[in-house]
């Protein structure tokens, strides 16, 4: 009887051990199946993290370089533009400034543009003059111009005026502007593209 007890002792024993040594490794495999899975799951997170990433970089790096381009070549073209100036207001500036700042010259182009004007118009003209020639031009004036346009040209004498002269009539409708500013702006329309040929090709 004994005996008998404990082979079925042993028995259970043994099929205890058996089912429970089962189930370990089934939830051994099943341990090994979630962490596979959670491998696989952390390593296709990571792809999609640096793949995102190095989309970014690339975007980032596009996004700079194309910056840097538009960045020189706005340099580049506010460089020439400033060479440019610098060379058209050099070859311009002093010629136009020595001849409309002559008395003498301004006297002739004063008289002739006057002489344009109907006797009606001439006697309702006004002048803007350089402040600077007040002492050789006032006389003039009063004197040659009003003789030879047979009435008295109301003038005024401006700082703002470096050379050259504005005309047109009293009430201001409209005027022709002969001062070193326009000629300069005019020679310098002239001027810029042949310098910019010749500067730039």
């Amino acid at each position: 009887m004994s005996n008998k007890l404990q082979e079925l002792t042993e028995r259970l024993y043994n099929e205890g051990l058996s089912k429970g040594k089962e189930e370990g490794e089934q939830l051994l495999a099943r341990a090994h199946d979630e962490a596979d899975r959670i491998l696989a799951d952390a390593r296709a997170e990571a792809e999609k993290i640096l793949a995102l990433a190095q989309q970014q970089a690339a975007d980032l790096r596009e996004k700079t370089a194309s910056d840097l381009r538009m960045g020189s070549a706005q340099c580049l073209q506010a460089t020439k533009k400033d060479i440019e100036n610098l060379l058209v207001g050099a070859v311009s500036a002093a010629p136009v400034e020595k001849s409309l700042g002559d008395p003498d010259f301004l006297k002739q182009i004063i008289t002739t543009v006057a002489g344009r004007f109907s006797a009606s118009e001439s006697a309702d003209l006004a002048l803007i003059l350089p402040a600077s020639l007040q002492k050789e031009l006032e006389p003039w004036l009063a004197g040659e111009l009003k003789k030879a346009l047979g009435s008295e040209v109301k003038a005024e004498f401006s700082k703002k005026v470096g050379g050259g002269f504005s005309i047109g009539p009293k009430d201001g409708s409209w005027f022709v502007s002969l001062t070193d500013d326009t000629f300069k702006a005019l020679i310098a329309e002239y001027l810029r593209p042949v310098t910019r040929k010749l500067l730039f090709g």
